[in-house]
């Protein structure tokens, strides 16, 4: 009996508790800059950054999007954006995110950093080919 009652007690607890009912996206940035290696090492790690500008105070890092085919990378910036009547945007704000690359082909790697759409709407990219020694 004094399980149900404590089970019960918790129910109304965790009911009568209200929850920020906040929105979020997923948001995909451009990316403004890379510091990267000209030439790679097979079996070694490279730590690879892209720079981004902020664009509003709702804009929170969310990490990296990174999309493999063979030995070609497409590699964008992802943000949380949260949803709420007082975004602003944020002028001058250089983001950093770094991530590990292993290297494990030999060959070349082919880098792409989406940079954003052109006026005719196609996906634009910085383009880096890797050579692995």
């Amino acid at each position: 009996m004094k399980r149900i009652v404590l089970l019960l007690s918790l129910l109304f607890l965790l009911n009568s508790c209200e929850l920020d009912e906040n929105n979020f996206y997923v948001d995909i940035l451009p990316v403004h800059s890379v510091e990267m290696p000209t030439e790679f090492v097979l079996g070694e790690t490279y730590q690879i950054t892209m720079q981004y500008y902020r664009p509003t105070n709702c804009h929170s890092p969310y990490g990296i999007y990174y999309e493999k085919d063979l030995n070609v990378r497409t590699c964008a910036i992802k943000n949380l954006v949260e949803e709420r009547g007082n975004c602003a945007p944020v002028e001058n704000i250089l983001v950093e995110e770094t991530f590990s690359f292993h290297v494990t082909n030999t060959g070349n790697y082919v880098f792409k950093f989406w940079t954003g759409k052109d006026n005719e709407g196609n996906d634009t990219f910085m383009t880096y080919d890797i050579p692995v020694n």
